[in-house]
Order: structure tokens, then C-alpha cells, then sequence
């Protein structure tokens, strides 16, 4: 059977597909549509190396796998809004884009059915705790040998979550909280986090200020606090817009 030309070709900006060619414009397209049962993986890592390292880990455990490929956290959320039968996320904690534990959350969010992993050469008890609680379900560290890499991706896959962190009420009550925010409302609480004011929230997010006013109300009623600061406080508690 020849190949449906007629088909529309896909096109994924700023993440690639693996063994895929790069346009002209820097992005990667797809010569077919891609099978629906085929299931996707994305491997969000900035050093190319541990990249092609991360994605010979998920080929070795899925050999039938679309792998896609993304470099900052903007790619990588864009690669999961685009992404067909998206079954695992490999996520650096260190990315550019990412601070803390917020491109967990962002991704958490805005795909809360797909299993996050995260990656650091960070503290990795403390690392792997702290993820958890922003809704990853596991931990790879950069130094660990492929195997172990292999093991951890079949884990999530199949849905073997990693032991929970200890017990902490309060931070654990606070996370969950952060956790129910949509997309654009963890967003917000970044601009504020990084001192932004409502009208530069605004321009970032190209929406109006009367908006980032209300996301801002939503962020302080769902973290039940009672202003900004506290908001602040709330979010730094639990390592958002800290470097992780």
C-alpha cells in the first residue's frame, strides 16, 4: 500500500521527534500521521548527551515508543499539549524555564493523568521527596547507570509509583493545595514569585491585568490565604521559584 499523501503532516514547535528531520523553520515534522495506539514519551533535558542517554533508556524499554524530544519547559509543555497517546514525561529539574520544583507542577497540571519523572544531579533524596509532592512519580538521578534509568522508566510506566515522602501535614496540606491550581493560575504565582507586577504578568501571559487579578483571588483562595505575601510565603514553603 503506497503512502496517503493527502494525509496532513504533523508539526511539533520547539520539541522534536526523534529521527525526524528539522525544517527550515527549527522545528520537526512528521512525514505521516502518527499511529494512535503507538504511545509517546517526552524526554525534557537541556545537555543533549544525558538527553540521548534518557531516550536510549526508553527505547530499551519501549522499543515501539514516539519519542519526543524538548529543551526548555515552554517546549516541553507545548510538546504535551500537541502530543498523541502521551504515557510518560522524563522531566530535569534544572532546565531553562524551570525554577524549583515549578516545571513539575506546570506539567502535572496541565497533563495530570501522565506519570512525571523527574531528573537531577540534585540531592536525591531530597530531590526525589520533594517532587513527589508536586505530583512525580519517581526520581532518575544523572549519575545513575542505564539500568537503573531502564528500571525507573518501566516503573512508571506500568504504574509503580515510588514510596510516598514521610509524612509532613502541613507541607503536605500546602502542596496539595498548590497542586489543585490550573496551568495559568501557577503562572500567575510565578510572576508574583519572581516580583512581577499584575500588568507585567499580564504582557507575559498575553492576557489582561483585570484577569491576572482574578487568577490572583482563585490562587489566594485555594492556598487560603489572605494576600500576596502570603501567597509568597505559602509557594516558597514547598520550593516553588527556588532552584532545585
Amino acid at each position: 500500500m503506497g503512502l496517503d499523501m493527502s494525509a496532513p503532516r504533523v508539526q511539533i514547535e520547539r520539541a522534536s521527534i526523534f529521527n525526524n528531520k528539522k525544517n527550515a523553520a527549527g522545528g520537526f515534522v512528521l512525514s505521516m500521521p502518527l499511529p494512535v495506539s503507538a504511545p509517546s514519551i517526552l524526554v525534557a533535558d537541556d545537555h543533549p548527551l544525558f538527553r540521548q542517554a534518557l531516550i536510549l533508556a526508553a527505547r530499551k524499554v519501549r522499543p515501539d515508543a514516539h519519542i519526543l524530544e524538548a529543551g526548555t519547559l515552554d517546549a516541553a509543555l507545548e510538546a504535551v499539549r500537541q502530543a498523541t497517546n502521551l504515557k510518560l514525561v522524563l522531566l530535569d529539574l534544572r532546565m531553562p524555564g524551570a525554577e524549583g520544583f515549578s516545571g513539575v507542577a506546570l506539567l502535572h497540571a496541565e497533563v495530570p493523568h501522565v506519570p512525571v519523572l523527574v531528573v537531577s544531579a540534585a540531592d536525591a533524596e531530597k530531590a526525589a521527596r520533594e517532587a513527589r509532592r508536586f505530583g512525580a512519580v519517581g526520581f532518575i538521578g544523572k549519575d545513575q547507570p542505564l539500568p537503573r534509568m531502564q528500571e525507573a522508566i518501566s516503573d512508571a510506566l506500568e504504574g509503580r509509583v515510588s514510596d510516598t515522602p514521610p509524612a509532613d501535614p502541613e507541607v503536605d496540606t500546602v502542596a496539595a493545595k498548590v497542586a489543585d491550581l490550573t496551568p495559568t493560575q501557577l503562572r500567575v504565582l510565578l510572576g508574583v514569585l519572581a516580583g512581577r507586577l499584575n500588568k507585567q504578568i499580564a504582557y507575559d501571559l498575553s492576557i489582561s491585568e483585570a484577569t491576572v487579578k482574578a487568577h490572583m483571588t482563585a490562587i489566594m483562595r485555594k492556598l487560603d490565604v489572605q494576600n500576596r505575601t502570603q501567597a509568597v510565603l505559602a509557594a516558597r514553603a514547598l520550593g516553588i521559584g527556588i532552584e532545585g
